[in-house]
């Protein structure tokens, strides 16, 4: 019976020894005596029970790694307290076994080195500019020797970026200055644009009115020559109506009436007025004469 149960506990721990279950994204590296043999893929593996091991087991997924804060120096001399986090992959885990005793030590602390030479060569205003050129070239520098320790650096991201106190003061106050300036410059192109706006309203303005006098000058002007024209046109018709008059039978007779009647309202006018001393021809005759005289205008008129 207790020979039973000693074999039977050999045979459990060589078929746990013999039998390994990989899971999904994992890979184990398996050495044999000692020596390198393989690496065992997800899924059901067999092993030489006492000969075959599982030397290191790997996670085959991303990995994030946080970068320790550190100080780095700027082209400037600026101190910078700048931590980041680090995303890689191991992609061979044959290196990552004996590629290096400790890649993630190693990542890190190449992580660290680049990123101080990357910002050294940079000036301070720029570390704040350009992170993603910093990061991209803190992978390029980490990948290019993690390749020798089985590891794929996926990417690096800076999670702050502190300077010194200082530094930081004096960098608000140069924003301060910078909007305080800009406000200046919109209040003074403000003023500007007000002053051309009602520099052209009042242009406008005046040649709006110079144009508007422009034309009650001309309408003006237009309104008395055809007034004139029109009493000139009412004289003419006046004057041919008159000729056409005389010339019908007893025209020169009722000419010759109206000319008396206005003679006799002339001098009735004279003497009315009290101030106006009258002097009445000795002869009469002359009144005839008068009236001879303009009847030989008409008929020169006509």
């Amino acid at each position: 019976m207790e020979i039973a149960i000693v074999l039977f506990a050999i045979a459990v721990i060589f078929i746990s020894q013999s039998i390994k279950v990989v899971p999904q994204q994992h890979a184990w590296v398996i050495e044999r005596l000692g020596k390198y043999h393989g690496t065992l893929t997800p899924g059901l593996n067999i092993l030489l029970p006492f000969i075959d091991r599982v030397a290191y087991k790997h996670l085959l997924k991303e990995i994030p790694l946080d970068i320790a804060s550190q100080v780095c120096i700027t082209r400037d001399n600026t101190q910078l307290q700048v931590d980041g986090i680090l995303y890689f992959q191991v992609t061979d885990a044959m290196r990552a076994s004996y590629g290096s005793s400790n890649y993630i030590v190693a990542i890190s602390q190449l992580a660290q080195t680049s990123l101080r030479s990357v910002i050294g060569k940079l000036e301070l205003d720029k570390t704040f500019e350009e992170r993603d050129i910093i990061n991209a070239q803190v992978v390029a520098a980490i990948d290019e020797a993690a390749l020798n320790w089985g590891v794929k650096v996926l990417r690096y991201e800076i999670k702050d970026l502190t300077p010194p106190k200082e530094i930081l003061h004096a960098m608000q106050a140069q924003i301060t200055a910078e909007r305080e300036k800009r406000a200046l410059i919109a209040a003074s192109e403000g003023r500007r644009q007000e002053q051309i706006n009602i520099a052209t309203g009042e242009r406008e303005a005046f040649i709006a009115r110079s144009e508007g006098e422009k034309q009650a000058v001309i309408n003006k002007a237009q309104g008395e020559a055809a007034s004139i024209t029109a009493v000139a046109e009412a004289t003419a018709h006046a004057i041919e109506r008159i000729a056409a008059a005389i010339r019908q039978p007893g025209g020169e007779q009722a000419v010759q009436l109206k000319v008396a009647e206005k003679a006799v309202e002339a001098y009735s006018k004279v003497a009315s007025d009290a101030a106006t001393t009258l002097i009445i021809p000795a002869n009469m005759s002359e009144v005839s004469t008068l009236i001879a005289t303009a009847m030989k205008m008409v008929q020169g008129n006509k």
